[in-house]
């Protein structure tokens, strides 16, 4: 069986959830009752709870020059499979929460990336690196970025502005 993942998100309408994993994703369904039900999200558990009460739109922060979802979880396919699924999701009317673009290109990870939301704000990203064997490789110049990320961050808190 290998190692499998499983992830759990709300609904506010398991019928929605059901028409949208299962209709316009194409995912198996596996168990559920009245409660939740559970899709077969690429070979991994997606359990959708209902949960009318936690079924709200990920809070968003400008990452990569766009305004992402903070909470989300993904796919990382290969490429032609990631160019098929956004003609997919176009085909189907999937509202894209972020365009379909390339990030880093000619650079260490470079990644094709698009953002979409089920009918509860669950937002979801599928991407696909260029050289897939450098998914969890760093650039030397990693550390430094953090650095002035923070150094930015410590800027705005204080009311100080850029320095020129």
């Amino acid at each position: 069986m290998g190692v499998l993942f499983h992830v759990a998100v709300p609904a506010h309408d398991l019928g929605a959830a059901r028409a949208f994993y299962g209709g316009i994703l194409g995912c198996r369904e596996g168990r559920s009752d009245e409660e939740w039900v559970d899709f077969d999200l690429f070979g991994h558990q997606l359990t959708v709870l209902l949960s009318p009460r936690e079924s709200t739109r990920a809070r968003r922060r400008y990452v990569h020059g766009e305004h992402l979802p903070v909470r989300h979880f993904g796919l990382v396919l290969d490429w032609a499979d990631w160019e098929a699924w956004v003609r997919h999701l176009r085909e189907r009317g999937v509202e894209l929460s972020a365009r379909p673009h390339v990030r880093f290109a000619g650079e260490l990870g470079e990644q094709a990336t698009v953002t979409f939301e089920d009918p509860s704000g669950n937002a979801i990203e599928l991407k696909a690196l260029r050289r897939p064997d450098e998914l969890f490789e760093r650039t030397p110049e990693a550390p430094l970025r953090i650095v002035r990320l923070e150094e930015r961050r410590r800027g705005r808190a204080s009311g100080r502005g850029r320095r020129g």
